[in-house]
């Protein structure tokens, strides 16, 4: 549920530095209109936006951790379900097929790493429709390269303009395979607003396509303007000599995240 009431300091934080920042008249009442809705959400604890997402999980689970009573997949399961009943939240799981809701907003996405220590860590991130669906995965050739990768970046927010709902956070995943490129993409999302990547050349990269990206133009609510996106976070894996995966995970204005550790 508070993932979904509360955004998190770094989030509030990107807001007012785009609200400084922005040129745009129009843009600058967006973003007081963001910063206005998220203090509403978190006074009143209701959701910040109607979209209340696809519960992705993510869990660190210790490898001398010692889990009994069931399986873990049905316990947060079974807490996803009680906290989209409990919050008031929308439920928006459905069959892809029939399209019939399942009504209580399971099951969740789970991605599950073995980690050192005795600990769980859950990480809950809802996940809004637009924003995913802004987001892509490309197998480049490797001669591609960093242009390459740069251009991917640049034109997946260029075409997808105001419908992920800017300010945008962006996630990019660079090598691994199909698969692992989306699931670096979306766990770079959970890095906070403002933290470069700990490699020098990931760091500059990060601030280099920002910058590039702001450059577009969509601004705030795609009104135009200078702020378009908040971050871009960058997390990578090696990759086969015949591959150069990049994904691009979009996240709307609203970068929810939420972790406990047990």
């Amino acid at each position: 549920m508070e993932g979904n009431y509360y955004l998190g300091e770094d989030v509030v934080c990107a807001f007012k530095k785009g609200l400084e920042e922005e040129v745009s008249p129009t843009g600058q009442d967006v973003f007081k209109q963001l910063l206005e809705n998220a203090e509403i959400a978190a006074e009143e604890q209701a959701p910040m936006c109607q979209d209340c997402g696809v519960a992705v999980v993510f869990l660190e689970v210790g490898q001398d951790a010692n889990i009994t009573g069931g399986l873990i997949r049905d316990a947060v399961t079974e807490g996803v379900i009680k906290g989209y009943a409990d919050g008031y939240l929308r439920k928006s799981m459905c069959d892809p097929l029939t399209r019939a809701n399942t009504g209580n907003n399971a099951p969740p996405i789970i991605h599950t790493e073995l980690v050192a220590g005795d600990s769980l860590k859950i990480t809950v991130a809802p996940k809004g429709g637009g924003s995913e669906n802004m987001s892509a995965v490309a197998m480049l050739p490797p001669s591609a390269g960093l242009p390459g990768l740069k251009n991917v970046v640049i034109e997946r927010v260029r075409q997808a303009g105001p419908n992920p709902c800017p300010p945008i956070v962006v996630g990019v995943g660079v090598g691994g395979n199909f698969e692992y490129s989306a699931i670096l993409a979306k766990k770079a999302l959970l890095r906070e607003l403002g933290e470069p990547s700990p490699i020098p050349e990931m760091a500059a990269l990060e601030a280099e396509l920002l910058d590039d990206i702001n450059k577009l133009g969509i601004g705030p609510a795609g009104l135009g303007g200078k702020v378009t996106a908040l971050g871009v976070a960058i997390e990578y894996h090696p990759c086969h000599i015949a591959s150069f995966p990049v994904a691009v995970n979009i996240n709307c204005h609203a970068a929810r995240h939420k972790s406990v550790v047990l």
